[in-house]
């Protein structure tokens, strides 16, 4: 069975890895390539990953990894966006481990770590036409409250997400 833990700086090249993986697999029928590439050369360069383990930014706690003999499976980090208000800001898993309720640990340790600082309340956007992410949100209670423009996309990107929301 996988064991979540604080992800540390020997994590980066499997948390790139994963990231970067997951990102290419879910979304290459719903973004562009141009738009894909640029996502993961922002959020996934080893410069940010580092820092985003060595010194967590204001409002991010951290990544989380599953790890399973002694290799990486999955990587999630979220934090709080508001005073009572948390939000789960990245889970990827390899592709070739999902169903296996890696996705669910890292989750659970997510909003164990928001709940811990106070927030009744947990947010998650998906991309619209993800049917890995949406519905497995759904089933662990998140709701649809809002449709905006996706993080980091353009007019001419046309993407969209989905806002979700739990109480925690």
């Amino acid at each position: 069975m996988a064991e979540v833990r604080a992800a540390t700086g020997s994590d980066v090249a499997a948390i790139r890895d994963i990231c970067t993986r997951g990102y290419r697999t879910t979304y290459p029928d719903l973004l562009s390539p141009e738009f894909i590439e640029r996502m993961l050369t922002e959020f996934y360069n080893a410069e940010r990953v580092t820092s985003e383990i060595t010194a967590t930014p204001p409002g991010w706690l951290g990544y989380q990894v599953a790890e399973e003999h002694g290799r990486v499976v999955g990587a999630a980090g979220g934090g709080l966006t508001a005073p009572g208000v948390g939000e789960l800001f990245v889970l990827y898993l390899d592709p070739d481990e999902r169903g296996r309720g890696l996705g669910t640990l890292l989750l659970d340790r997510i909003t164990d770590q928001i709940r811990e600082l106070g927030a009744t309340e947990m947010w998650v956007a998906a991309l619209e036409g993800n049917e890995l992410g949406i519905p497995f949100y759904e089933a662990r209670g998140f709701r649809p409250v809002e449709r905006r423009r996706t993080y980091g996309s353009t007019e001419a990107d046309n993407a969209w997400s989905w806002r979700f929301s739990r109480g925690i």
